[in-house]
């Protein structure tokens, strides 16, 4: 009984017998089932792209953002239940405002990351409440430390921070194609091998364009943003004709990998 959720998943605020909140599971179950958002740490900063579903053919582009600005050095990219993840982000913009009325300084990476967190956990505490359907990706500059970090918040609370993180329908393979990725070279030597924002945005539009079946899945907009030197460490949208080519050479990368599987299988 225990294990189906039975009794159990009425509220966020019981514990199965086998110490589960089913509430929580079913909201990251939501997020599961939504589109692919990806955040990678560059060598010179943070890029991250989301995979955003069109539902018809007569909506406006750049219709019901996913990425949005919380502060001058930073964003979020969420996936999931939109309506909820709007209420996460004017969250995150009041703790960023307040942070700098209080202090007079930007909110450091880790102090936003968990503040977010925080707001995100509190409703799985209540039997009032229910747990946010929609997982956030946080993209930020320490200007005091000038270092760029990159985070994820889950619909549980739990926040941790990336080389390369990602959330929704395509988690589990775009992490195995990032994995590929120089990410965090071990040997000091190997610091070269870090990709830049530059290259970031292309293998971002790579990794989306590879998971999406153009057969089962519905027509998509990419959207994508960077935090980097090149923005003066302001989190801005990727210029478009950066983005038209990243998607072009994606595109064109995907075929001529195919194209060499198809001459290994000819061969054997």
């Amino acid at each position: 009984m225990a294990s189906s959720g039975s009794g159990y998943d009425l509220s966020s605020s019981t514990f199965s017998p086998d110490g589960r909140i089913f509430q929580v599971e079913y909201a990251s179950k939501a997020v599961e089932s939504a589109g692919t958002s990806l955040g990678l740490k560059c060598s010179d900063g943070i890029v991250m792209a989301v995979e955003k579903p069109l539902p018809s053919k007569m909506l406006l582009p750049n219709n019901s953002r996913r990425i949005h600005t919380v502060g001058s050095h930073a964003g979020l990219a969420v996936t999931g239940f939109v309506s909820d993840a709007r209420q996460i982000v004017s969250r995150a913009r009041e703790e960023a405002s307040n942070y700098m009325e209080t202090y007079g300084t930007q909110a450091p990476s880790n102090v936003l990351a968990e503040r977010i967190a925080s707001y995100v956990h509190y409703f799985t505490l209540h039997g009032s409440l229910r747990p946010f359907g929609s997982t956030v990706i946080l993209a930020s500059y320490d200007p005091d430390t000038k270092e760029h970090s990159l985070h994820m918040i889950e619909p549980s609370g739990v926040s941790y921070q990336y080389f390369g993180c990602a959330a929704g329908k395509g988690r589990q393979p775009a992490k195995t194609e990032m994995e590929k990725l120089s990410l965090n070279p071990k040997k000091p030597e190997d610091a070269d091998s870090v990709p830049n924002c530059r290259e970031g945005v292309k293998q971002l539009a790579r990794i989306i364009h590879l998971l999406h079946d153009e057969n089962k899945d519905k027509a998509f907009e990419l959207e994508m943003s960077w935090l980097c030197k090149e923005t003066n460490w302001e989190h801005k949208g990727v210029p478009k004709d950066l983005i038209e080519e990243s998607v072009a050479w994606a595109k064109k990368d995907i075929e001529d990998e195919d194209d060499e599987d198809d001459e290994d299988e000819m061969e054997e």
